[in-house]
């Protein structure tokens, strides 16, 4: 598991209790009761910490390498999934994955971001930033989605769209432009969920949704901490002010009133409990499909209009 470092003392017993286990069978005393005692630490030491993270703590267990991905949830969650390739246009972007299954029985277009689990998938999926292919698949998978009349699930995380100058060479901001577009005209349901990070247009690009969700540990910003603190004050080592200054996290995103709603996480994060992780955001996802089901597509576009329209006016 990736380090954090305010779990250190966290670590540190579950690491002993880890080498207890080994042992426990060979042991002379009973040493039942002491890993007990330690186990009981741990999860006082677990709800401590995490009941007060701080915003700049929120973004490294955001993106913690062990966070169920994209890839993660459409194991669990999705039957019969059916990956879909290809913007017709240029390439495959290996970013930003979708394809067709069923949620729950229901048939849905599904699609996100994947970041990679270890160094060769991270660079096979360029860590989960999308070039401008990626965000032309999305626009495409949303079309199919309205020609069978089927809602789109989307599942955010990245640091952001990827600004390499190949990108910007195929139009990286108008195929985000675009892509927003294609999502707010939609005429199906749109159910998105932040469940890392939400970085700048590259999330919002999938994310003009019906419902927005966010995982509680997940941030969702115009742009990275670092980014800003370099902007700002010349120096990324003001990341953690800037966080704060930001606004990122899901509590604050919520009270905002830019999102519907905070899933949330098993105690210590989702990078200690995938399957449960997965679990909460199925059940909301779930409960989020039956109050748009049956839809209207007109009404649909109005009050998805109206939503991110009125941002910011209160």
């Amino acid at each position: 598991m990736s380090k954090l470092e305010f779990e250190k003392p966290i670590l540190e017993l579950e690491s002993k209790i880890s080498q207890l286990r080994q042992v426990e069978g060979e042991a002379d005393v009973d040493i039942a009761s002491e890993m007990q005692r330690m186990e009981n630490k741990v999860d006082r030491l677990l709800n401590q910490t995490y009941s007060k993270l701080t915003a700049a703590q929120k973004v490294q267990v955001a993106r913690h390498a062990n966070r169920p991905h994209y890839l993660d949830y459409v194991d669990h969650m999705i039957d019969d999934y059916t990956p879909l390739a290809g913007d017709r246009n240029f390439a495959d972007d290996h970013a930003l994955l979708g394809g067709l299954g069923r949620f729950q029985g229901q048939a849905v277009v599904i699609m996100g971001q994947e970041r990679g689990h270890d160094t060769e998938s991270r660079i096979f999926h360029n860590f989960g930033m999308a070039r401008p292919e990626g965000y032309r698949k999305a626009q495409r998978l949303v079309k199919l989605a309205e020609r069978f009349d089927l809602p789109i699930l989307t599942l955010v995380d990245t640091a952001g769209a990827y600004p390499g100058l190949g990108a910007e060479e195929r139009g990286q901001s108008e195929a985000i432009a675009k892509s927003i577009e294609t999502f707010l005209n939609a005429k199906v349901p749109i159910i998105s969920t932040v469940i890392g990070e939400g970085g700048s247009g590259g999330a919002i690009a999938i994310a003009a949704a019906d419902r927005i969700y966010m995982l509680e540990h997940s941030i969702y910003s115009v742009i990275s901490p670092e980014g800003c603190a370099s902007i700002l004050w010349r120096s990324a080592e003001f990341a953690p002010d800037a966080a704060e200054a930001l606004k990122i996290t899901a509590q604050d995103i919520y009270d905002l009133k830019l999102i519907d709603g905070v899933i949330r996480e098993p105690i210590g994060g989702a990078h200690r409990a995938k399957t449960e992780t997965i679990e909460n955001v199925a059940k909301q996802i779930s409960a989020a499909l039956k109050q748009l089901t049956p839809w209207d597509a007109d009404k649909l576009k109005k009050a998805r209009h109206k939503k991110f329209l009125a941002f910011g006016r209160d």
